[in-house]
């Protein structure tokens, strides 16, 4: 964060509350704060993707300047990124949901996931989420800033933080 202009304060940035329906967590645009809904968060992998998915809204804020309130593409543009580089679609979690199939299916759950955030977090209809999320999803999908990779495991998440740590020095080396 600190490298796309944005400094992060634990305590400040972060906020547990408790909150309404099935919620997990949110991030406030206004505040630049990460809510995580503790009545809503029973396990620790949860809350590891919970604050994984709000870290990537807060880092698309930082760094592309996301309009949250006018711009649909750019909240589906955030929800596709936070979909796909947060854990929410590993097989493990599909198969919990009894989601799964081989074929392109990663994609289609992230698809599926962000046209229902977009549903949750604006009046929208479904055909207005539908049409923004598929405008921008090849670009989105293949955006894996700031990781370089789509961690699927533990493994893929400790080696995608080993190349961001030595990402300067491989580029010093050009």
């Amino acid at each position: 964060m600190k490298q796309s202009g944005c400094t992060v304060f634990n305590d400040r940035h972060f906020s547990c509350e408790n909150c309404d329906g099935c919620v997990s967590g949110g991030f406030d645009s206004a505040t630049s704060q990460i809510v995580l809904c503790q009545n809503n968060i029973r396990h620790q992998s949860h809350m590891n993707r919970v604050v994984t998915h709000e870290l990537i809204h807060a880092f698309d804020h930082c760094r592309a300047h996301v309009d949250w309130f006018k711009n649909v593409k750019h909240l589906a543009c955030s929800e596709i990124r936070a979909a796909n580089l947060s854990g929410d679609c590993t097989l493990m979690n599909e198969i919990a949901r009894f989601k799964f199939g081989l074929k392109g299916h990663h994609q289609t759950c992230v698809r599926d996931r962000a046209i229902r955030s977009i549903l949750a977090v604006r009046k929208v209809s479904k055909e207005t989420a539908e049409k923004a999320v598929d405008e921008v999803f090849d670009a989105c999908f293949n955006d894996l800033e700031p990781f370089g990779r789509i961690p699927h495991s533990k493994t893929d998440a400790k080696r995608a933080y080993r190349d961001f740590q030595n990402r300067d020095r491989y580029n010093a080396n050009l």
